[in-house]
């Protein structure tokens, strides 16, 4: 029971080395980074450390004695039907927010000049490579590993703080690192436990995010602008949280019954 006991501590401490590899991976990489033209910077910030952290996986898989496969961190012939998956569940949840907003906030959208499907292309590409970093970052080798020492629960919030401590670092608020980044983390994480992949949750992220910049909600102009009369700007923020954290909520409890099934159907040892 002793040495069960160092072993796990000695791999939580290999899981913080992952993470601390990641930042400086991640500070080094942007430091290089070109400053334009548009979302330039994120593509290839998303391709670079992408790649670095795949290896760094490699690596540590290796150091403990496990495959890549074990931390989801390779394709296979579903991976693709799952990344379609993952990204109409994150549409389906941004199409949600939107409604509340426009029935309830009296919000509108109107087209942004000049832009087109092929204007989306780009910011698509740069939130699928940052999005496909920090899953692998998050929800692959760490996760996993912490689940295997800890249970899921456990893995779950510690991988959760330290992907909202990351965002802080980036420029993040803490109330929109903890009700948003947090919130995010343990929805992307439960569907990495519950279909052993990364497919669904890059999917998920990535529509998650491309569906907000589409409708004006990301700092950069998307290809609509939302419309908001200023009496109902507070009540359009409330609903915005209330229903991103229920819409959330659901969707975990779903893959949360999804794992647990599928832990009761394996054969005891």
């Amino acid at each position: 029971m002793r040495q069960s006991s160092l072993s796990r501590w000695y791999g939580f401490a290999r899981v913080l080395l992952f993470f601390a590899a990641c930042a400086v991976l991640l500070i080094v990489a942007s430091s290089y980074m070109p400053k334009r033209p548009a979302f330039a910077p994120q593509i290839a910030l998303g391709i670079v450390t992408s790649i670095a952290t795949w290896f760094l996986t490699w690596i540590f898989c290796r150091w403990d004695g496990i495959r890549l496969k074990d931390v989801g961190a390779t394709f296979r012939i579903q991976s693709l039907s799952r990344l379609l998956f993952g990204a109409t569940l994150g549409i389906a949840l941004v199409a949600v927010q939107a409604f509340f907003i426009a029935l309830i906030a009296h919000a509108r959208w109107t087209r942004v000049p000049h832009t087109n499907a092929w204007t989306a292309i780009v910011p698509l590409f740069a939130y699928l490579s940052l999005a496909c970093r920090e899953e692998l970052a998050f929800r692959g080798y760490p996760l996993r590993r912490m689940e295997s020492f800890f249970g899921s629960l456990a893995a779950q919030l510690i991988v959760a703080i330290v992907f909202a401590l990351e965002h802080v670092g980036g420029g993040y608020t803490w109330g929109n690192a903890f009700l948003g980044v947090f919130v995010g983390s343990l929805l992307f994480g439960m569907a990495a436990l519950a279909t052993r992949g990364l497919a669904v949750p890059i999917g998920l992220h990535v529509m998650w995010n491309f569906g907000q910049w589409v409708l004006g909600e990301k700092e950069s102009l998307g290809l609509w602008k939302v419309l908001i009369d200023d009496r109902f700007q507070a009540r359009a923020q409330v609903v915005g949280m209330v229903t991103y954290l229920l819409g959330a909520g659901i969707v975990i409890l779903a893959f949360w019954w999804q794992y647990q099934k599928s832990r009761a159907s394996k054969p005891l040892p």
